[in-house]
């Protein structure tokens, strides 16, 4: 096996996830009263170059398509694509999803929209989703506090405006302290899915069920082992001496072949290539709810990264409170009739 240092792959993994940026592109869904749906798509890059294998959402021919450059008074060049389709429904949305030939397609992505109706009102809400990568990692929550947990989700253009702004000094630690414990929360990740999916292995070979104590302790024993050893870990991995020390000499012996498979499908999950995007979500009626974040402007948007996805599901959702007029009108006629009623009855009574 080519095995690979996992914590150089960590590394590798956390500058793609901030560089790979280009096209610079913002998604907006724009959702109608009746269960329609405009998405609005806006490309910029300093290259006129908007070919699918650059794109991050799906965009076909059947989309209205146009280009457009500006140039900056120090005559650097930027090129803009615009792209707009209008869906009837969720279903049109979620099968461009499912026929995706975006460089983003390896991963799954779906759309919902869901209508409540409350007499006076009609509850809408909007998401998309896109499903996690590992199986068995760990929420980043665990290894964040509040205040870091609500940096990782930050925008990074608005990381980066922070960290040069006035308070500067503070935002630099809390993103130092934020890198610091999200290379562990990869680490520990990557660890969990290797010993679930080794003992899964095991259990499809011999029908052996590992017991979750002593998982427990094979991850903490490898963890043990690439700190200590994170330099020379290939060469102990090769050697055998790694996997031994971690689940011990039977175990090791016997079932060498699918440690090194499982280490391979590992790999091959934290390899995903992924281009950032930014998404937007404009409701009917409204906004009563959203995880969206709020940026300087107070418009609500969401960075879509390959982190927030990588041990958990990242669903970007609204909702919102469209008033139902003729409900309000109905209601409005049968209280007058009601009191003109009461009115009535009680003129006659009174004669």
């Amino acid at each position: 096996m080519n095995s690979k240092n996992l914590k150089l792959i960590i590394s590798v993994i956390l500058v793609m996830i901030y560089s790979c940026d280009e096209p610079e592109t913002v998604v907006t869904n724009i959702i109608h009263k009746d269960g329609s749906i405009t998405r609005h798509v806006v490309m910029r890059s300093n290259k006129n170059d908007f070919r699918q294998s650059e794109i991050q959402v799906p965009i076909d021919t059947t989309w209205a398509l146009n280009d457009s450059c500006i140039i900056s008074e120090k005559g650097d060049t930027s090129w803009i694509r615009t792209a707009e389709k209008h869906y009837d429904d969720i279903i049109e949305l979620n099968k461009d999803y499912k026929n995706d030939s975006s460089c983003n397609n390896t991963a799954t992505r779906s759309a919902q929209l869901k209508t409540n109706f409350r007499w006076f009102n009609t509850i809408y809400r909007f998401s998309e989703k896109i499903d996690k990568n590992l199986s068995n990692g760990y929420p980043v929550s665990r290894f964040l506090s509040d205040e870091e947990l609500q940096w990782f989700y930050t925008p990074w253009n608005d990381q980066e405006a922070k960290r040069n702004g006035i308070d500067s000094v503070r935002y630099r630690v809390l993103s130092d302290s934020v890198n610091s414990r999200t290379n562990d929360w990869f680490f520990n990740s990557m660890v969990s899915e290797w010993v679930h999916d080794f003992s899964d292995q095991i259990y499809r070979k011999d029908s052996e069920k590992i017991a979750d104590d002593t998982l427990k302790l094979w991850e903490s024993r490898m963890l043990d082992i690439l700190k200590k050893s994170e330099k020379d870990f290939d060469s102990l991995w090769k050697s055998g001496s790694a996997l031994e020390a971690s689940v011990g000499r039977s175990y090791a012996e016997k079932y060498r072949i699918e440690a090194d498979s499982s280490l391979e499908q590992v790999e091959d999950k934290i390899n995903l290539t992924f281009k950032q995007y930014s998404m937007r979500i404009s409701m009917p009626g409204k906004l009563i709810g959203s995880n969206g974040y709020a940026d300087s402007s107070r418009i609500l948007l969401w960075s879509v990264n390959w982190d927030y996805f990588f041990t958990e599901d990242y669903e970007m959702w609204a909702e919102s409170k469209l008033p139902n007029i003729w409900a309000w009108i109905v209601s409005g006629f049968f209280v007058v009739f009601v009191i003109t009623g009461l009115i009535a009855r009680k003129k006659r009574e009174a004669e």
